[in-house]
């Protein structure tokens, strides 16, 4: 299990999701055996008995089926921290990305604004990560350094994006002086010596900082290791953030915009605000429910030639949309998130290999066409 957190974290970074959201393992083992994860929207009593019929360890529900502080947990099919229950005591644990994968490369956002046809697409407001990494700086005889660096890599220190067992080393030379109470490992107590050592440095997750200390007492030779730990501060990728803007190569129709998308998510209740004919230059794309955040991107003002494209739009947001002149088209709250999905499973295969991750057949869309 451990090893789809890790996963996930590579591609929908908790610190990206919203202040407000619950992501990340909800519930269930961190060190639970994994062999099968089904990916789904929402957890639901379908999605949980197909869960259990197919035996697998995890459901990645994209939705959080645990969002509101509770007192009390019960197996209750009728609440959705019920269904939670229920999956752990099927020994299955439940993780959410939510508007981590939202705010992410490749993730919701983008995954609609591609289906679209939008191009320079970039998000509304670009997120930077918090100090969410640590920098370990250790200095370790030179004929130790491997041991050391393979022990703190394997607790989880060392990755860059998609690169493994990164360090930084500089040769040097410590002293010390060892009192009468201490046995150092490399020469006397009660002088002063000097070792040829190797600074070493990694960079990891602060939530392993207990792991990766503890794998440089375990393996440095020295009786006192000498290591410091830095807080890092992180800087925007420009890639990662809420929502997405981009231009259409050439000038579309809203009523093609609109066919083509509910096409390609299988939207049966779509709906959109405008003209049909309106020609359409800019989208704006906020999967779920954009609510009024469109009109509130710095910099920005929605007029003509403009379409918001997201899942559902509330009566108050939509006269509103017509009343500046930009278009819009709600494609349904789980159908503008869905398409997500297929790719993330294609993402998890790669990171998880002899793990088989597989997509929800009883998730779908609880509205229906009349």
């Amino acid at each position: 299990m451990a090893a789809l957190c890790d996963a996930m974290e590579q591609i929908a970074p908790t610190w990206a999701a919203a202040e407000w959201d619950n992501v990340g393992l909800l519930a269930g083992g961190a060190k639970w055996p994994l062999a099968r994860v089904l990916l789904t929207i929402d957890l639901t009593p379908a999605v949980l008995d197909e869960a259990i019929r197919t035996k697998v360890g995890a459901i990645v529900s994209y939705h959080p089926p645990i969002f509101r502080p509770i007192k009390r947990m019960s197996v209750d099919r009728a609440a959705s921290e019920g269904l939670a229950a229920e999956a752990v005591a099927h020994r299955i644990a439940v993780y959410s990305p939510h508007t981590a994968l939202d705010c992410s490369p490749d993730g919701t956002n983008d995954v609609i604004a591609a289906l679209a046809g939008l191009e320079d697409i970039v998000p509304f407001e670009i997120a930077a990560k918090a100090d969410r990494l640590c920098k370990l700086v250790v200095f370790v005889p030179a004929q130790q350094v491997e041991k050391v660096s393979d022990a703190v890599f394997a607790a989880g220190a060392g990755r860059i994006g998609a690169y493994e067992r990164c360090s930084y080393r500089v040769n040097g030379q410590g002293t010390f002086f060892g009192t009468e109470s201490t046995s150092p490992t490399i020469g006397r107590r009660g002088r002063l010596e000097r070792v040829d050592e190797v600074r070493l440095e990694v960079i990891f997750p602060r939530q392993r900082l207990a792991d990766v200390t503890a794998a440089v007492r375990k393996s440095h030779p020295y009786e006192e290791p000498a290591f410091d730990v830095y807080p890092l501060e992180g800087l925007p990728d420009g890639r990662t953030g809420q929502g997405r803007i981009g231009r259409f190569r050439k000038p579309i129709a809203l009523s093609m915009l609109a066919k083509r998308l509910a096409m390609k998510t299988g939207a049966r209740c779509a709906s959109r605000i405008g003209r049909s004919s309106e020609r359409l230059h800019r989208g704006l794309v906020c999967v779920g429910a954009a609510g009024s955040l469109p009109f509130e991107i710095p910099g920005e003002s929605l007029g003509w030639g403009d379409v918001v494209i997201t899942g559902e739009i509330r009566h108050h947001d939509a006269l509103r949309y017509a009343r500046c002149g930009a278009a819009a088209i709600a494609l349904g709250h789980s159908v503008s998130e869905r398409p997500v999905l297929a790719p993330l499973a294609a993402r998890l295969k790669k990171l998880l290999p002899g793990v088989s991750i597989i997509v929800s057949r009883a998730d779908r869309d609880p509205f229906e066409a009349v």
